[in-house]
């Protein structure tokens, strides 16, 4: 995994955590990005995160499949 998260900027204050996955390229569907989640495979600012419609914010550092990103609103 890189050190430094790749920006993801985004047009709202917030999108849903499997919004992210699939706008990062992280998940080609709804689907895969539900599975990642309900894995236990997807980390929200360091925590284990297993809600796919988890709002993030500005700042917001997601670990996924060996990337990391960070939204940018």
């Amino acid at each position: 995994m890189s050190p430094e998260p790749r920006d993801v900027e985004v047009r709202d204050e917030t999108i849903r955590l499997g919004q992210l996955l699939k706008l990062a390229g992280v998940a080609d569907s709804g689907g895969e990005a539900r599975e990642l989640v309900q894995e236990g495979a997807v980390r929200v600012n360091g925590e284990v995160e297993t809600r796919r419609g988890r709002q993030l914010r500005n700042g917001d550092v997601v670990e996924a499949a060996g990337e990391r990103l960070r939204v940018i609103v």
